[in-house]
């Protein structure tokens, strides 16, 4: 029975190193993507971090052009591509009458359109799928510090303004009546955002990167309404999500990234049912009023 186990559990991560620098990779990008996601949620901007993860994209195909598949060019194109998309969005919502989910969705769709036009020209259709969907079991670690070190960025900033963060998901006007933060923390969010979604393109590729971000916060929000508790939970769920991805991608041959973001889905619909802010539990709550 124990050899099963290990066979099953520990094993790939012991005899591998190739899957241990993935198991390290996504690891540290759920310690500093799930609580981005949480506060992405609490502000109603979910499908912003989608948007943003697809706006990442001509600034990677750029350095692709340019030094094809390597790490850094593409990374710091991704980076400067996403600063761009978060800031103009940002501006044309607070300067214009269009709102920033409308202004967020122009922008991303133009950016989708351009990277996958500029990946096209030089590229294969390979490359474009490793540039879209990723490749977790083929980080280095030039990668991984590189992740680090954005995650170490990511946890800094948010104790730092933690306190402004938590106030603008509750209240930005007042946030903007009684501080002179609203508006730079806002884009110091926005910022971090697009670093998580760099750091996850090197793992999950553009599309997928946001479903590590995003399925653990989702899920976390059945369980607990305050914000510290539901950012821990959210980054657990990610653990858990990453170790069982690559676990059934190991174990079934299965394309690890979407593996990582479907192990991350089944634990978003457990929550639905089981939760205790979801739908048993209502339910129960409900029919217990009605018999009282």
């Amino acid at each position: 029975m124990m050899e099963t186990l290990y066979g099953l559990l520990i094993a790939p991560f012991a005899d591998f190193a190739f899957m241990q620098r993935a198991l390290a990779g996504s690891l540290m990008l759920s310690l500093g993507a799930c609580p981005v996601g949480v506060f992405l949620m609490l502000r109603r901007m979910s499908l912003s971090g989608d948007a943003m993860a697809h706006a990442i994209l001509p600034g990677a195909a750029a350095g692709f052009l340019f030094y094809g598949l390597e790490i850094l060019p593409m990374t710091i194109g991704g980076l400067i591509a996403g600063i761009i998309v978060a800031l103009g969005a940002g501006a044309v919502s607070r300067f214009t009458i269009q709102r920033e989910d409308a202004s967020m969705a122009a922008f991303y769709l133009i950016s989708l359109a351009i990277g996958v036009l500029m990946v096209s020209i030089r590229g294969s259709s390979v490359d474009l799928m490793h540039v879209l969907f990723g490749t977790v079991l083929a980080l280095n670690n030039e990668a991984l510090t590189l992740i680090g070190g954005i995650v170490l960025v990511t946890l800094v900033s948010l104790a730092i303004f933690w306190r402004a963060l938590v106030a603008e998901c509750l209240d930005p006007l007042f946030l903007r009546s009684v501080s002179r933060l609203g508006s730079p923390v806002h884009f110091i969010f926005l910022g971090l955002v697009v670093l998580n979604l760099v750091g996850g393109f090197q793992a999950l590729g553009t599309l997928l990167s946001v479903g590590l971000m995003m399925l653990p916060a989702a899920a976390a929000r059945f369980w607990t309404m305050r914000v510290e508790p539901m950012c821990v939970l959210a980054v657990l769920i990610g653990f858990a999500s990453c170790v069982a991805g690559l676990l059934l991608s190991y174990h079934v041959s299965l394309p690890s990234g979407p593996a990582i973001i479907l192990s991350a889905g089944v634990v978003y619909f457990a929550s639905i049912l089981f939760g205790t802010r979801g739908i048993l539990r209502a339910r129960i709550v409900h029919h217990r009023h009605r018999t009282a």
